[in-house]
């Protein structure tokens, strides 16, 4: 049986995510930080279909722990590994406390780190092994109002890029999705920070992304926006000058 391991899979994306895979047939391993929301997923799912591992991305040690356990019941397979888990801190830089800018950081690069870097063997010893992270539209440009999210993003952009070169002797691919805004309980409960929700709308469900994660394991592709708009942004960054981009994005802003 084909295995994923999932972080962030109690709610939203990658509770969806989990849903689908095993639809197609595949063993999940579900981590998040909520344990209650894993027993329900993993009640809703089956054991023979799916493990749970409360799992601090943040903690090298508990990425260890979740991650043994999982290959446990893998025979040590892992043919996919979706990088799901992060924080969401919407508003103006200097309004949102510092506090907050860090555990931004430490959970949606720092935990990916974590996760990668504790990973690679078992990838490393599965044929034709792909990592799936979770990258955002906040990454073709800086994002006024995301700024912290933003940054954390580009550097999931980054460390894509680099690790699909680095393990591609290992015959590991390593990819990201890059959607906009996706209906979830992180993105509800930020909405009222910023207007580039009504610029930008939010649309996609979580469904959605767990469809284009599911379509990514089986495409070439390096980087995946998700919709129309966004692929068109993704396009045209590569080819207009900064200073139009920094327009658009002013113009989505409001500025």
């Amino acid at each position: 049986m084909n295995s994923i391991f999932i972080t962030g899979a109690g709610a939203g994306i990658g509770r969806a995510t989990a849903h689908y895979f095993v639809a197609k047939g595949w063993f999940v391993g579900a981590a998040d930080l909520d344990e209650a929301a894993l027993h329900s997923l993993q009640e809703e799912l089956g054991e023979a279909q799916c493990s749970i591992h409360v799992t601090d991305v943040v903690d090298a040690a508990s990425v260890r722990q979740s991650l043994a356990g999982f290959a446990a019941r893998t025979d040590g397979r892992l043919d996919v590994l979706h990088n799901n888990a992060g924080l969401l801190r919407v508003g103006r830089f200097e309004e949102i406390h510092l506090e907050d800018h860090r555990q931004v950081v430490d959970v949606n690069l720092t935990g990916l780190i974590n996760v990668l870097h504790t990973a690679f063997p078992y990838l490393r010893d599965t044929p034709g092994a792909r990592v799936v992270n979770m990258s955002s539209a906040s990454a073709i440009y800086g994002t006024p109002d995301f700024a912290s999210y933003s940054a954390t993003k580009h550097g999931v952009r980054a460390m894509t890029e680099a690790l699909d070169i680095e393990w591609e002797g290992y015959d590991i691919r390593v990819c990201d999705l890059m959607p906009p805004f996706v209906k979830t309980g992180m993105v509800a409960s930020n909405e009222a920070g910023s207007g580039m929700f009504n610029a930008m709308g939010v649309h996609l469900t979580a469904e959605d992304v767990a469809r284009e994660v599911w379509k990514l394991t089986r495409s070439s592709e390096l980087h995946r926006p998700i919709t129309r708009r966004m692929r068109s942004l993704w396009t045209v960054s590569g080819t207009l000058p900064a200073a139009a981009i920094r327009g658009i994005i002013k113009r989505l802003w409001g500025r």
